[in-house]
């Protein structure tokens, strides 16, 4: 670090000037736009700028600025070139807070942006749309400046090399940072400055040098130990908050990673291979994280789904964005919770999150959008200039309630009843609002429980539930007639892989076919839109009819593990060879064979890029690298394919040394490790699916939390004739006595079959965690 730094002549005489911007390290979510028609913000400037013809939300929110705004490509480069311009890149997204604040304060402004147009070659990037730009600017800011975070400003060579980068930038200077116009101006003398430019491209060199070396996955590959697992596990415990759950200080994240691991690991442990007491703990922590923040008001008490995280450590508090990514995700941690436990709150708000997408999320040919924006208009706010003449965008406006308005929707006693539940005050329950902006507002949490309530109003525990029930019916009625949040309606492969997993094991685990049919149909969606068959391209992005970007390792990735997850909820032969052919593509396009792991890009990407990122880290997604690993090993069992085996087994080995020395930067891909260390049994039922008694089986298998599995059901049509040709040893499974039949094997060894019901749930109990 200290050689980096040292290497960034220019960013350190800024930083020595207080040139850096204040760096919003969380993304908070603002936009324009309504749930009907995005709205593109004019300001009342007039012309648009290139960004107009885009289909980004985010970047057509920057349409009308008098910036001349180019999007990410090759005209912008060649002006850059030929004008001999810094570039300016600007990166952010379309539910990000900071984003607008600085689009409303700098870029809108006719002065601010005749400066930027003198001196710069300006382009706009929206990181959900282009991630492996963002990754590669985002890590050269964070390396230059100690943090960073969106929006990104970074400043490059026209080489594309970054030289001195920042987040939100103020119009004047004001907390010890410079005005954006200051920033800019500084930069283009620099520029016209023949010695500082020197120094500007060797250090930009330099630093595009490092950060090569930092992002490519060069580390070298160590022998697997499943040591790492209890290091994994015991890295995990030391961040952990024992009191309210979760694995971090204020801001918390969910980071559904860390459960998928946890829950894994609990399995393992509690098989008789581990401590018994390692996964004691790892399942109360895990369980216990996720009842507080189902209970927390980072959880829309009323309408369903997770906002994007917690600003206090209580969980009370949060920023009011809801993202795809972080619902589907987490409605698989509570199906999880929920098979082990059989615990009504996990169901419960398992369902009430899947209801959320397919209400609120959901396009009407069965993709998922993207996420729905923290602020919205508040009526009983005055507009301010530049924004909705309707009202001022505040956050949480449409979630947050004033005690009066619940006692007029509800009823004195019912509204009583209701806001003892749900811990609302008079004067207001956000006592963590560092920022005032819930002055005399209530977020709802659950404060005090059904039986308590009951105690506390001489009521019996079924009226006061029948009560809350209606309450809640009530305040989503009345809350629907409010202005609603932004809806960023672009599709995303990577997202809705991870959303038909969810929805694929959602109808498994709680028998609802509507979740089933919203899985197939947003695969469908992806196969019509966004895949190209001839090629096996996918794409990244679909919006309003067009499909742009090609697919990254993620979308490949996730989406694949969502085909299998389909395969295993439906038995749909199609989904498993559709994801057997992603997986291969994925090989194809981003495996490295010396080391192991996934780049992010395919050599023929993008030849703007200028480094071939390999994500080493599971975050509020997970790696690329962590998802594929156990999609192969999986696709391997149904197979017998040793090459899949092999190239997992060697992406695991290449981030030994993290699994090793920082494996709670990993838990996903200890995730991955468990199951290539375990023996996992295939579990195949011999009958149509669609029959009572195979119907009868596979609820017996799926009211158990059997992490590392594969379940195939062989009927006698082409799907059967599919598997056995990938898994010859699958020719000699039939029923006995004409009746569904079920076969439990461990490395092709099985037991004895049986048409029972109940002797198969006593092999899947004798059977299962067995590592």
């Amino acid at each position: 670090m200290k050689k980096r730094t040292k290497s960034i002549s220019l960013a350190i005489a800024l930083i020595a000037a207080g040139a850096v911007g204040m760096t919003a390290v969380l993304d908070d979510g603002s936009t324009s736009g309504d749930r009907d028609k995005m709205e593109i913000p004019d300001h009342g400037k007039g012309k648009p700028n290139k960004l107009i013809n885009e289909k980004s939300p985010y970047l057509l929110q920057h349409a009308y600025n008098p910036v001349h705004w180019y999007p990410w490509g090759e005209e912008a480069f060649e002006k850059a070139r030929h004008e001999d311009k810094p570039i300016l890149v600007s990166i952010g997204y379309s539910t990000c807070h900071w984003c607008h604040v600085m689009e409303r304060e700098s870029f809108s402004d006719p002065k601010v942006a005749e400066v930027m147009n003198e001196n710069l070659v300006c382009i706009k990037v929206d990181r959900e749309e282009r991630p492996a730009v963002d990754k590669i600017y985002i890590s050269a800011v964070s390396a230059m400046t100690g943090s960073a975070g969106w929006p990104l400003n970074v400043f490059l060579t026209p080489e594309l090399n970054p030289f001195y980068g920042g987040t939100y930038f103020p119009p004047e200077g004001r907390w010890g940072s410079p005005g954006w116009s200051d920033v800019v101006e500084r930069i283009g003398r620099a520029w016209q400055n023949s010695e500082e430019r020197k120094q500007l491209v060797s250090s930009a060199r330099g630093l595009t040098e490092t950060l090569e070396r930092h992002l490519s996955g060069s580390a070298g590959a160590i022998d697997l130990d499943p040591a790492w697992l209890g290091r994994g596990f015991k890295a995990l415990e030391s961040g952990y908050d024992a009191e309210l759950g979760g694995f971090a200080e204020a801001p918390k994240f969910p980071m559904p990673v860390n459960h998928n691991f946890l829950l894994r690991f609990q399995a393992r442990a509690g098989g008789g291979k581990g401590d018994g007491e390692w996964a004691d703990k790892a399942r109360q922590m895990s369980l216990h994280t996720l009842r507080a923040m189902a209970k927390g008001g980072i959880y829309d008490q009323i309408g369903g789904g997770f906002h994007r995280y917690s600003t206090d450590e209580r969980w009370h508090v949060p920023h009011f964005e809801k993202m795809l990514y972080d619902n589907a995700q987490l409605a698989l941690n509570y199906l999880d919770a929920f098979q082990l436990t059989r615990e009504e709150l996990f169901e419960q708000v398992a369902r009430e999150t899947l209801e959320y997408i397919l209400r609120d999320m959901t396009h009407p040919e069965g993709a998922f959008y993207s996420a729905e924006d923290a602020d919205s208009v508040s009526a009983d706010l005055p507009g301010r200039a530049g924004e909705s003449a309707h009202g001022h965008k505040v956050e949480g406006a449409f979630y947050v309630w004033e005690s009066g308005e619940i006692l007029d929707i509800l009823g004195p006693e019912a509204g009583e009843i209701f806001q003892y539940r749900y811990g609302v005050k008079a004067g207001g329950n956000a006592l963590n609002d560092p920022h005032g902006e819930f002055k005399g507002k209530n977020i709802l949490f659950a404060a005090n429980s059904p039986a308590d309530t009951a105690a506390r109003f001489e009521k019996s525990e079924d009226e006061v539930r029948r009560i809350i029930g209606e309450g809640k019916a009530g305040l989503f009625e009345a809350r629907s007639r409010r202005p609603r949040p932004h809806l960023d309606d672009k599709v995303i492969t990577a997202w809705n892989g991870l959303a038909i997993s969810a929805f694929s094991r959602a109808h498994q685990v709680l028998g609802d076919d509507r979740y089933l049919s919203a899985a197939e149909k947003a695969a469908a969606f992806m196969c019509l839109n966004l895949y190209e068959p001839e090629t096996k391209l996918l794409y990244r992005r679909w919006r309003d009819g067009e499909k742009k970007v090609r697919g990254i390792a993620d979308d490949y990735a996730f989406l694949t593990q969502g085909l299998i997850d389909l395969y295993e909820a439906s038995f749909d032969p199609k989904w498993l060879d559709w994801a057997f052919d992603l997986a291969e593509e994925q090989l194809g396009l981003f495996y490295d064979a010396d080391k192991g792991g996934f780049f992010m890009t395919s050599p023929d990407h993008d030849e703007s890029i200028i480094i071939r990122v390999k994500e080493d880290t599971d975050n509020v997604e997970p790696g690329a690298s962590s998802v594929a690993a156990m999609n192969l090993l999986r696709l391997a069992y149904y197979s017998d394919r040793k090459d899949l085996r092999g190239a997992a087994e060697k992406t695991l080995r290449l981030f030994g040394t993290q699994m090793k020395e920082h494996p709670a930067a990993v838990p996903q891909m200890l995730a991955a490790l468990d199951f290539a260390l375990s023996k996992p049994y295939q579990i195949i039922i011999v009958g149509h699916p669609d029959a009572p008694g195979i119907k009868a089986m596979l609820r017996e298998v799926h009211s158990r939390f059997i992490p590392n599995k594969i379940l195939i059901v062989l009927d006698r049509g082409l799907g059967r004739k599919g598997l056995v040709g990938r898994l010859p040893f699958l020719e000699n499974f039939s029923q006995i006595d004409a009746r569904p039949t079920a076969y439990v094997c461990v490395n092709y060894t099985c037991r004895l079959p049986t048409n029972d019901v109940n002797v198969l749930g006593r092999l899947l109990d004798r059977e299962a965690f067995a590592h």
